[in-house]
């Protein structure tokens, strides 16, 4: 099938179903020639990244809305427009490729609509994109909900933020220090043809200047290494885990912090990794095979360790809470369709309940890392000020490091800072309290 036909199905799938594109594209992957994979991609991806700047482009050259039934043909043009504004595909082979698209959707009354549509966007272009820049949500393609959001936690960044959460961002691997050190994998990658640099804040990373299959890295099947964002990476030295202790990873799926943990300090008593997911949990097991390490992998709710836990202590946890996943924007554009402003305050309620449950399963003297992947407050700092005056054995301890704005408790790192994703940090020591 034609690419733009598929990119059309999957939108459709993503806008009118809510589902993750993560989710729908492997399956419309195999609908279209291998060749144009790489174009399905880009067009399912480009087109949700922008998706609130092109809505609003076909608002206005649009002069009713579409049936529930036919929006897919309002998907089409979608991928039309962010050919048109964004790809370099040459305007008349986009708008010709893009309306005969329109016959395999069973359609053929929506060919010529499709066709002035995008026509009549190449002919005024300038002055619709004029009119759009009285509206934020078409300026930075976010919804307003988000950029409300953004404006009121960085007075001052929030333009940063959202421009970061447009662009592509870097890939980033993580070599696995059981087998190899950095210096040898970054030689390795140039004598293949791989332009690389090291990663400053992790003594395993490094950042690709281009994106490629991670099947054709070299020693990917054997484990050597793994694909994980800068900012994910600091988690395990952050951790800080030491011989013979026993670490829980709460909601560790897909597993890359529980295998960088695992790689640094092969000498744990246990790790436990955690997920209430055993869909994803597989995912866990998947990855840990490759690299060739082991774990006590359980199927649980953080929020109910009375279903899974053994009674035994842990010297250190890692909550890797759910959260909006507001600072991933950039690898994950449909989630400025998924989320919904209601959403935030659920979650946040979501990370204390899995807080508090989890607090008493750490031993005195042990300490516990708290980490999103997201940039509001609301799941952050905030999260952890509230948690620390609940709690008379919760200590805050600084985070010294070079990387990211310093909170009140933690710190926060925004997107596009150092090429990083956004993440927040914080840790938190259990006191022994006496008397």
């Amino acid at each position: 099938m034609d690419a733009r036909v598929v990119a059309a199905q999957a939108l459709d799938e993503v806008i009118r179903q809510g589902r993750s594109l993560s989710a729908v594209l492997p399956r419309w992957q195999e609908k279209v020639a291998p060749r144009d994979r790489a174009l399905l991609q880009e067009l399912c991806y480009g087109s949700l990244r922008w998706y609130w700047r092109l809505d609003a482009i076909a608002r206005q050259l649009l002069r009713k809305s579409f049936k529930a039934k036919d929006n897919d043909v309002r998907a089409l043009i979608l991928v039309g427009l962010y050919q048109l504004e964004y790809l370099r595909i040459p305007d008349h082979a986009a708008v010709g490729e893009t309306v005969a698209a329109v016959r395999a959707l069973g359609k053929p009354w929506a060919r010529g609509l499709v066709n002035a549509v995008l026509r009549n966007f190449q002919r005024g272009r300038d002055k619709v994109l004029t009119q759009l820049q009285q509206d934020p949500v078409a300026v930075y393609a976010h919804p307003a909900w988000l950029i409300e959001h953004l404006q009121a936690a960085y007075p001052d960044r929030w333009q940063a933020v959202l421009e970061a959460n447009n662009q592509h961002p870097p890939m980033t691997l993580r070599v696995n220090a059981r087998q190899s050190g950095r210096d040898a994998y970054l030689a390795a990658l140039t004598d293949t043809g791989y332009a690389a640099r090291a990663f400053p804040y992790s003594d395993e990373g490094v950042v690709l200047a281009a994106a490629t299959d991670v099947d054709a890295l070299p020693g990917f099947a054997a484990g050597r290494v793994s694909v994980q964002d800068g900012a994910a990476q600091l988690a395990a030295g952050l951790l800080d885990a030491r011989p013979g202790e026993r670490i829980l990873d709460a909601c560790a799926a897909p597993g890359g912090k529980t295998a960088h943990v695992l790689e640094r300090q092969p000498q744990l008593a246990e790790m436990v990794a955690l997920d209430q997911d055993a869909d994803r949990l597989a995912r866990v097991e998947q990855n840990l095979q490759r690299l060739g390490l082991s774990a006590t992998v359980v199927c649980g709710d953080a929020t109910d360790p009375d279903a899974w836990w053994d009674g035994r202590t842990f010297d250190r946890i890692l909550l890797d809470a759910p959260c909006s996943a507001s600072g991933v924007i950039r690898r994950h554009p449909d989630i400025k369709l998924l989320r919904r402003a209601g959403d935030i305050a659920a979650l946040a309620q979501l990370q204390g309940c899995i807080l508090r449950a989890l607090w008493p399963l750490l031993r005195p003297g042990g300490m516990l890392l708290y980490v999103t992947c997201s940039v509001l407050p609301q799941e952050n700092v905030r999260q952890l000020q509230r948690f620390c005056r609940e709690r008379a054995d919760a200590e805050h301890v600084p985070l010294a490091a070079r990387w990211g704005i310093e909170q009140a408790v933690g710190r926060q790192i925004l997107p596009g800072q150092e090429g990083m994703d956004g993440f927040y940090y914080a840790c938190l020591r259990k006191r022994a309290i006496t008397g």
